[in-house]
């Protein structure tokens, strides 16, 4: 190993809380988790260095952004191997498959152009209209949060908040109901000073049904009704085709590597 591997590995990192600092490593990075962080909405930062960063790491979620110069440490702060990495190049992919080797899987994921205008209210209300009973739509409260976060298929949907005073300050989501029970919702995963990032979960045995696209749409309109955004990232290929339905053009693939 070189001198200049070796220093670069040993270095110490430090949380940021000028989010300003870190900005520029993530620049042209159109993520908006990262915008979460950096507006201070949502997740934790990291640095190599807190006056002059060369290396970044946002936390949000269960995600790690890592940006800049490559750094190991950075790469190794990963809390009992909690988060999903997710590199913004590949010099950084190299890193941690040689820090992790066979610990880490990669994964293609599936992101959507961030477009305004793209959005046809009047097609979006005619999907939220389509749903029939027995499934209604309603706006997650108080009551349905707490509900949700007990609910291992469900809990993505507000996890993120830690409480239901938090997310109704900030968040936003709706739920399919099928009798008083909750078999599908979307919600904002994360928000921004801009928008929100879509989450869209449903119950296996209640697929295929359009209750997760109804519940898409209905939260849509409601994000363009309060001039905020909502982003659309697909964990996969079926996800990439539930938002084709809603109106989201597919932009490109990135890697991310989680842990087996």
């Amino acid at each position: 190993m070189s001198k200049d591997m070796e220093q670069i590995i040993n270095m110490a990192i430090y949380q940021v809380t000028d989010k300003k600092t870190i900005a520029p490593l993530y620049a042209g990075w159109e993520e908006t988790m990262i915008w979460s962080c950096l507006d201070d909405c949502m997740g934790v930062a990291y640095a190599d260095d807190l006056e002059k960063p060369a290396s970044a790491q946002i936390i949000i979620g269960p995600y790690s952004f890592l940006a800049g110069e490559v750094n190991y440490d950075l790469i190794k702060n990963n809390f009992d191997y909690s988060f999903d990495m997710i590199p913004q190049n590949p010099q950084w992919e190299k890193a941690i498959v040689e820090t992790y080797g066979e610990k880490v899987e990669k994964r293609m994921r599936y992101a959507t152009k961030k477009e305004k205008e793209a959005f046809d209210t009047a097609k979006l209300q005619e999907i939220v209209s389509s749903l029939v009973e027995p499934y209604t739509l309603k706006a997650i409260d108080q009551s349905l949060f707490s509900e949700i976060m007990t609910i291992d298929w469900a809990r993505d949907l507000c996890a993120n908040y830690g409480d239901s005073e938090r997310f109704l300050k900030d968040g936003l989501g709706f739920v399919a109901l099928k009798e008083g029970e909750i078999v599908a919702g979307a919600s904002s995963f994360t928000y921004y000073s801009e928008g929100i990032e879509i989450e869209i979960d449903t119950r296996v045995d209640e697929r295929r049904r359009g209750l997760a696209l109804a519940c898409g749409a209905k939260l849509i309109l409601e994000c363009l009704s309060r001039g905020l955004y909502p982003s659309w990232d697909a964990y996969n290929k079926e996800s990439l085709s539930l938002s084709a339905k809603l109106g989201y053009r597919f932009d490109k693939e990135y890697p991310t590597y989680e842990f087996q």
